[in-house]
């Protein structure tokens, strides 16, 4: 056999190589939570009632909603975030319909579309008989803390009374 006749090419490796597909052990397999059935109505209850896509399901706790507009004018609504499978997820999954759902640069500044956001996300949860966490409660005033620090920041001169609450410890005016 000549040398020639031996050399293999990367296509000769993997179409020889066997791909093996790990069977799940029966032992191992986890059982359906039904509380999921639950999460997945949430979904597509909310696509179907809002009529936006999923542009992609994202492994970390964060969301974003957007509106895209044609030169026709058609909009659509686009929204990332994790995929709801317990009440934080789920939170953050309602808190991005919310954007949607109120309604974009409706309200001023952007830090109260925010608290809007995450009003209208919470009151989902009650409405859908989702468990409202004190973990939950805590990313809420978090991420409406670390908004209304960054409209400070940025020069915002007054603060809606819904968010005073909301205001860091730091930024408060001495009067």
């Amino acid at each position: 056999m000549s040398v020639k006749s031996m050399a293999l090419t990367l296509w000769d490796v993997i179409k020889s190589t066997e791909f093996k597909v790990a069977k799940p052990k029966v032992d191992g397999l986890k059982k359906p939570r039904p509380i999921q059935a639950k999460y997945d109505a949430i979904v597509e209850t909310m696509k179907e009632t809002y009529g936006f896509r999923i542009r992609k399901w994202r492994n970390s706790m964060s969301g974003c909603a957007w509106e895209l507009k044609d030169k026709q004018g058609n909009i659509s609504r686009m929204v990332e975030s994790p995929y709801p499978k317990g009440p934080m997820s789920c939170a953050i999954f309602l808190h991005e319909v919310g954007h949607h759902a109120i309604g974009f640069h409706v309200y001023k500044p952007r830090c109260l579309e925010e608290y809007k956001a995450w009003e209208w996300s919470i009151n989902a949860m009650i409405a859908n008989d989702v468990r409202l966490t004190d973990n939950v409660l805590k990313r809420r005033d978090n991420s409406l803390s670390y908004a209304v620090a960054k409209a400070l920041r940025r020069g915002l001169k007054n603060v809606p009374i819904e968010l005073e609450p909301y205001i860091p410890e730091h930024m408060k005016r001495v009067p």
